[in-house]
């Protein structure tokens, strides 16, 4: 395919975690590095994408602390299973006087961006919950049969998991942004996850102690070692004017220990030279293209003010001639310059195209290594119904109703012509005349049984009627007043009717 659509050179290729991914990556390595299509053989071709990486990390943390989560869960989903208790509820609210303009919103639970935000809305409302529960009998005694009533600790475990949750949540956010994200942004946020689990494996509570040690490990599995990591990132973070490798380089000894900083720094600037001469053109390709271009005639007919020139032309062919000679490279430059200030709106992409006549090879690089996405979501999100199935209304709906509500839906748009269809269409029609059926049927039951079941004794029942009198069956056949047998004369019904529906589907 990628044939077909003219694409013969691959720098790239960013997927999610997904083991199959490892093998296409394997097989387009084998496919293009003998035509000369792949930048150093392939060694960058295989990008993981870091939102897939943030949220395993994530989701291995709320395992740790999924008790107090589902606590407060099961109490926001019984506000919101009837709109009778949501307006109760928000009486509540204004009773205790809580100024918060977002309502209850249920979360997906295998979308931890989701639970986030369920945390952030509901941590505000614990004083309305506790007012709810004196005007709702129900509400404690149903939560108990659950996970249970979410005590004072969980309140407290909810807010302080929603102010850890708010750093991932706007690192997605910033990373997913498809308006401006340039790849040099990935170490930056690297940095600040790495810190954040520092600090909250030193927290002085047992529960978030544990949790961050889970989601470090997690971390360490993607990030932890240089040799699983695309180097392309670090080169990224090289590209930009404010940090190059003294950022790095301090960076990776607060983030590591000085030894593994020590060989991460070594490998990345092997790479970095590696990949400068990949994009460095030849010597002679170069030398020849400048001769080329200057001649050494003068033209009598020629302008005075190229003429003026002829001069500088003939120096610069006397330069490259010799420029074997010059051991400061491009790059030695670049990196031997002061470092730029660091700015909150500084425009990386505008520098590099205002120093492109001195960098010119560098800011080839540039121009293939900053636009590389860091993350999928952007792409994903355009070809995902998920959101379009799963909102704020539609929270609660069960995996085999999602699944039925998309593959219905696909359904229809593969149908070929308007005959399939129609035929879908009357497909639903008849199932729907088959449950408006079965529910006139049960509201008919319904009314007999109050017309026919009388537990008095001297009611005039229909013929046929089945009771039990003095502990034997009898049927009162006469439709008249049944006096009954035995000791007993008193009729209980015996709890089945007498006419039975068969439906055979």
């Amino acid at each position: 395919m990628l044939v077909e659509l003219g694409i013969d050179k691959l720098f790239l290729i960013l997927v999610d975690n997904a083991s199959s991914n490892d093998v296409a990556i394997g097989y387009l390595r084998k496919k293009f590095n003998p035509r000369g299509g792949l930048v150093q053989n392939g060694k960058y071709l295989h990008m993981r994408c870091m939102t897939h990486i943030v949220n395993l990390i994530v989701v291995e943390g709320l395992k740790e602390m999924n008790k107090s989560v589902e606590r407060v869960r099961g109490a926001v989903r019984y506000v919101r299973q009837s709109p009778v208790r949501l307006q109760k509820f928000k009486e509540c609210v204004v009773v205790e006087k809580i100024e918060c303009k977002k309502m209850l919103c249920l979360d997906v639970c295998t979308r931890w961006n989701s639970t986030y935000l369920m945390l952030d809305t509901t941590q505000n409302f614990e004083r309305a919950f506790e007012r709810f529960e004196e005007q709702d009998t129900n509400f404690r005694a149903e939560l108990e049969r659950g996970e249970g009533w979410p005590s004072v600790d969980d309140w407290d475990n909810v807010r302080k998991l929603r102010d850890f949750l708010e750093h991932f949540y706007e690192v997605t956010w910033r990373i997913s942004d498809t308006s401006y994200v340039t790849s040099n942004k990935f170490f930056d946020e690297l940095s600040e996850i790495d810190i954040l689990l520092q600090d909250a494996q030193l927290n002085s509570n047992i529960d978030f102690n544990v949790m961050a040690i889970k989601m470090k490990e997690k971390y360490d599995k993607y990030w932890g070692d240089i040799d699983k990591m695309n180097l392309l990132m670090f080169v990224a973070c090289v590209l930009d004017p404010r940090q190059k490798l003294k950022y790095l380089e301090f960076a990776l000894s607060e983030m590591s220990s000085s030894e593994k900083a020590c060989e991460m720094m070594q490998k990345l600037k092997e790479s970095l030279y590696e990949l400068f001469d990949e994009y460095k053109p030849p010597l002679h390709s170069t030398c020849s293209q400048s001769s080329s271009s200057v001649s050494t005639h003068v033209s009598i007919g020629e302008p005075q003010q190229k003429m003026k020139r002829r001069m500088q032309a003939l120096y610069k062919k006397r330069e490259l001639e010799i420029c074997g000679e010059d051991k400061t490279s491009e790059l030695d430059k670049y990196l031997a310059e002061a470092n730029e200030e660091f700015v909150e709106d500084f425009d990386i992409l505008l520098w590099w195209k205002v120093n492109s006549p001195r960098f010119p090879t560098l800011s080839k690089i540039a121009r293939d290594v900053l636009a590389i996405p860091v993350s999928t979501v952007a792409s994903e999100s355009a070809f995902s119904t998920g959101g379009r199935v799963l909102d704020q209304y539609r929270s609660s709906l069960t995996p085999k109703i999602v699944q039925a509500l998309v593959c219905t839906q696909d359904w229809i748009r593969r149908s070929s012509s308007q005959e399939d269809i129609n035929k879908i269409k009357e497909q639903i029609q008849e199932h729907d005349k088959i449950e408006n059926g079965l529910m006139q049927m049960e509201l008919f039951w319904r009314d007999e049984m109050d017309i026919f079941w009388k537990d008095e004794m001297g009611i005039r029942r229909p013929y046929g009627d089945v009771v039990r009198c003095g502990g034997q069956l009898e049927a009162c056949g006469d439709g008249g007043t049944c006096t009954g047998r035995g000791s007993t004369a008193a009729h209980q019904p015996l709890g089945f009717p007498a006419f039975v529906f068969v439906l055979v589907f």
